[in-house]
């Protein structure tokens, strides 16, 4: 596995995982919570065993610092997609300047000194 580019493919999956179990709930809200929780909880198992391994793989390249930024920047994709997608929210202009924002701080965790 290439270690720069497996970390990214890992957390976008995981990344799928964990926001369904966060947020996919949101459309089946008649369900008791305890249920919403544990199927959440369930669907975050598997987020796990891609988010651990990524993280490690990427720490033989990228700093935790860069790791971690990675995956926020994944996080806000994954889920402004799932949003527009599985949850029928429009994005607002206001959501996506403040994304925009926050992927020009990451491109400054990831300049070299």
């Amino acid at each position: 596995m290439n270690p720069y580019v497996a970390p990214l493919v890992m957390l976008v999956a995981s990344n799928v995982f964990m926001t369904f179990a966060w947020y996919g709930h949101l459309k089946f809200k008649v369900t008791p919570l305890w249920i919403a929780v544990m199927v959440s909880w369930g669907i975050a198992f598997f987020e796990y065993w891609l988010a651990v391994p990524a993280n490690r793989i990427g720490s033989s390249v990228y700093s935790a610092a860069q790791l971690k930024t990675m995956q926020e920047v994944v996080t806000l994709t994954v889920f402004a997609g799932f949003s527009v997608l599985y949850l029928k929210e429009p994005l607002g202009w206001n959501h996506l300047i403040g994304f925009a924002l926050i992927a020009l701080g990451a491109a400054f965790i990831f300049q070299t000194r």
